[in-house]
């Protein structure tokens, strides 16, 4: 089945999209607006493990990929690590549009989430979507530095030469990101560069006026 880009559109009109490159401000926004605003939050990342069983191996290999410890996960080359990524989200993506449809029927909802601009396109309009971006450098330290990310902190911790799994996973999302976060640049879709020094506060007014949910 092929459902056309407007109907998508349509059903997901009351879904804020806040999207971006890693370490970008996306959660950290994402839930701020949602507090100020009283409006529920929908985190992708949260949602992976319930989509994860409700999925099989036929329909979402990538999703269903088991890996029997830390080397084997960050022992992919950059390539291989890459795609497993890209289509790891894309199998999940269809599972988000179905929740957020349901979700989104009666209200607005936030969207935390990973899209591409092709994505975006089809998804959503350019009034409904924030990218927040950080140049993709050296990301594993600001992963590991969250109190949110500490799961993925001790597993890549505990690789037996956590140095090469560090210089992987840091190269993989450069290489996955470095051409988005120029893209956005140059495209019709609004996005904030992060800056230590803005506040959170001044970034979710900053948002909610793109959303017009501020006046």
């Amino acid at each position: 089945m092929n459902i056309k880009d407007n109907v998508i559109k349509e059903y997901l009109k009351n879904v804020y999209f806040i999207t971006g490159t890693p370490c970008g401000g996306k959660t950290v926004t994402s839930r701020a607006l949602g507090a100020k605003y009283n409006i529920p939050v929908y985190d992708v990342d949260e949602q992976f493990p319930g989509h994860q069983r409700i999925s099989d191996k036929e329909h979402q290999p990538c999703m269903n990929k088991s890996f029997k410890n830390a080397d084997e996960f960050f022992g992919r080359t950059v390539e291989e690590y890459k795609n497993w990524l890209i289509d790891n989200t894309r199998e999940q993506l269809e599972y988000v549009i179905m929740d957020l449809i349901k979700l989104s029927q009666n209200g607005p909802v936030i969207c935390d989430c990973h899209l591409t601009i092709d994505q975006s396109d089809v998804l959503t309009s350019p009034n409904r979507i924030v990218f927040m971006l950080k140049e993709p450098v050296d990301l594993v330290d600001d992963y590991c530095n969250r109190p949110d990310h500490q799961g993925f902190s001790d597993y890549i911790h505990s690789t037996t030469d956590f140095e090469k799994a560090k210089k992987t996973c840091n190269e993989t999302l450069y290489s996955l990101n470095a051409n988005k976060y120029h893209d956005v640049k140059n495209s019709r879709y609004y996005w904030l560069e992060r800056d230590p020094n803005r506040s959170v506060d001044e970034t979710v007014i900053l948002v909610a006026k793109h959303f017009g949910l501020e006046r």
